[in-house]
């Protein structure tokens, strides 16, 4: 194998007449580059969607939710916590309160979500804190509440505003704004409101009752396997959702096109591909006689299939490096500088999110490069050990 591994290098980086055939060659390994870095760099903007949205989501709700059919109170709850926390697995367990209810500005009316949290056990299952820009969750009390950032400025709030509200009961009520919170997802910095747990019960007439408890996990990608658990402990009385269910269709459309990304932008590679096949097509004519001399010698069909074979794998492992240095590079320059801003109306992000993952992503797009390059080298290794000794020297 070092024969024609030696034969093949030879081949491509000596000083030769045939300029031609060294400039398809540099085509050959910039077309795979810049399929390669494309690839990744795609890849890695919609790797960075999903783990950006997911954090987000999980930031303002919790891993697993639990609902009963019966409804909750503070005794079922406490019962309920007792037995959480005796999974290894479960890191916050808080109760919330969940509804709508109409914000007034003159004379529009805009609905938004009231979330009920309790504020000592809140920051131990969502960000709540991390997202705060002004004020404090302890500042959450009877009618006060914490706005998103963008509901504070489409209706000119700031902490002190009041703010006048309608019940699903028609019921009018003054609420006062004790903070404001930044998620980056614009959906819920519009449309979320947070108040205390007392506050969201009256307003949405349910008395002494919980909506739902949010747990915190400590590695979320294990909410089936707690949640199953969790079923089998707690019995039929409870439901259970995790974030992968309430958010299914939504992850599901992302992972879709994150795939159909990969498969059409893997077909930049493939039409580079065939810019190997000319190139030791072209060489292949031009070392007939090459060829002829080695079949000659004793070397044997497969050890000029591997001659040829090694020359596009050298060409197309050129390529595919420079094609990961440029997409990694570019991923880490766009990760750092974040010079591509996003309407957040459209994309509820703020920023171009940029995530590598070493495995699978980057390992896959390298592989399925070399397994393409490899591929288009089949057809002229083979015709090239096909060639008659005697008619490759015929004419020489």
């Amino acid at each position: 194998m070092k024969t024609e591994l030696f034969i093949s290098w030879r081949y491509l980086f000596t000083r030769r007449k045939e300029k031609f055939i060294s400039l398809i060659s540099v085509i050959s390994v910039l077309g795979i580059a810049i399929g390669v870095t494309a690839l990744i760099v795609v890849i890695g903007v919609m790797t960075g969607f999903d783990k950006d949205l997911r954090d987000k989501i999980v930031g303002n709700y919790s891993h697993i939710i639990i609902s009963s059919y019966k409804g909750l109170n503070e005794q079922d709850y406490q019962a309920l916590a007792d037995k959480l926390y005796r999974n290894r697995q479960i890191k916050g367990v808080s109760p919330y309160v969940q509804g709508q209810f109409l914000i007034k500005e003159e004379k529009r009316l805009f609905a938004v979500d009231l979330k009920g949290i309790n504020p000592d056990t809140e920051s131990s299952v969502t960000k709540i804190k991390e997202y705060l820009i002004a004020g404090s969750v302890d500042d959450l009390g009877p009618d006060r509440v914490i706005v998103g950032k963008e509901l504070a400025l489409y209706f000119g709030l700031m902490p002190g505003s009041d703010i006048t509200t309608y019940s699903p009961f028609g019921k009018e009520r003054v609420l006062k704004v004790a903070g404001i919170f930044n998620s980056g997802m614009y959906e819920y910095d519009l449309k979320l409101v947070f108040t205390d747990i007392g506050t969201a019960q009256d307003i949405l007439g349910l008395k002494d009752k919980y909506s739902a408890i949010a747990v915190k996990l400590d590695n979320l990608n294990l909410a089936d396997k707690v949640k199953n658990e969790l079923s089998a402990l707690l019995g039929f009385d409870y439901n259970l959702k995790t974030w992968m269910e309430t958010n299914q269709n939504f992850f599901a459309a992302l992972k879709l096109e994150k795939l159909t990304m990969f498969i059409i932008l893997t077909l930049i590679i493939l039409v580079a591909s065939f810019n190997i096949i000319s190139t030791l097509v072209v060489m292949v004519v031009e070392k007939t006689r090459d060829i002829g001399i080695l079949k000659s010698i004793g070397m044997t069909s497969a050890g000029i299939r591997r001659i040829f074979a090694c020359e596009g794998l050298i060409i197309g492992s050129f390529g595919i490096f420079f094609g990961a240095a440029g997409g990694i590079g570019l991923c880490g320059l766009l990760k750092k500088y974040q010079f591509i801003k996003l309407p957040q109306d459209i994309y509820y992000i703020d920023r171009l999110p940029v995530y590598i993952e070493f495995w699978p992503d980057i390992a896959l797009i390298l592989l399925a490069a070399a397994a393409i390059i490899l591929i288009s080298t089949i057809y002229p290794a083979v015709k090239a050990s096909r060639l008659n000794p005697v008619e490759a020297l015929r004419y020489e």
